[in-house]
């Protein structure tokens, strides 16, 4: 590790996490804005169900570490929603399963630490003619539709609700933009840089009215090393310095 301590943030899922990071994706978003507030971590395994995230749970999130995460944002269902497979094999887990692995996840989790808090984001929807069209066809039998979606995004919500866990409905949230199908996605599943932006939005606005302390919204947490210095730029008047730790010009206004 390197010093000084700050918050930890960990982002653990399938693909939507691991690909966070790419086409100015909600990660990626996440960590210009919390740059010198917090570290992101990325904890994303495309193609997993809950019954792998289950699997390496306590690897992931060992309860005997040094330093626990102070936020855990947790993205699985897609998968686990797709059509099952004759054979058995296949991401597909009944949903009733799915909502006890989560609610298993949720505990080890919230065992973590006192101040560990956690953010469950639920599946999204998908555009099908758009996946077909990527995928030509291939993954037919084996799909996901934006029904089962919102059957398993439901599900996750009310359980959240339950165990008073905070969530996410990405189902809805993206489904407000009257464009959503052609402007979300980059192939139907996976989030374009304009869908990763409804989902910093809606986090943030979770940590924003969550009564958690500390609050772990950005603008609630210190800046590091944002004191004064003779070696800040200097001023127009040629006198003092200009403390620019706390400028972020390129968010500032898009981000609450």
């Amino acid at each position: 590790m390197v010093g000084p301590s700050r918050p930890q943030f960990v982002l653990f899922g399938s693909s939507i996490v691991q690909f966070s990071y790419s086409d100015e994706g909600w990660g990626a978003i996440l960590a210009d804005i919390y740059s010198r507030k917090a570290d992101i971590f990325l904890r994303g395994y495309a193609g997993w169900n809950s019954r792998r995230a289950l699997q390496v749970l306590d690897r992931v999130f060992p309860k005997n570490a040094a330093v626990q995460p102070s936020l855990v944002i947790v993205y699985l269902g897609g998968n686990d929603s797709m059509r099952p497979h004759p054979s058995g094999l296949g991401p597909h887990v009944p949903l009733l399963e799915y909502i006890e692995n989560m609610r298993k996840i949720a505990f080890h989790l919230k065992s973590l630490s006192e101040k560990t808090r956690v953010i469950f984001l639920s599946a999204p929807p998908v555009n099908e003619a758009n996946i077909r069209e990527f995928t030509g066809n291939k993954f037919d039998k084996l799909g996901r539709t934006n029904e089962a979606c919102r059957i398993y995004a439901e599900a996750l919500v009310e359980m959240c609700q339950e165990m008073d866990v905070k969530s996410v409905n990405l189902w809805t949230a993206i489904q407000t933009r009257d464009d959503w199908l052609t402007a979300c996605f980059t192939d139907g599943i996976h989030l374009s840089s304009e869908g990763s932006k409804i989902v910093v939005r809606e986090i943030l606005t979770v940590l924003k009215e969550a009564d958690w302390e500390p609050n772990l919204h950005w603008k609630s947490l210190p800046t590091e090393f944002s004191e004064e210095s003779p070696y800040d730029l200097v001023g127009p008047e040629g006198r003092t310095t200009i403390n620019v730790s706390e400028t972020n010009f390129h968010w500032e206004n898009e981000w609450d």
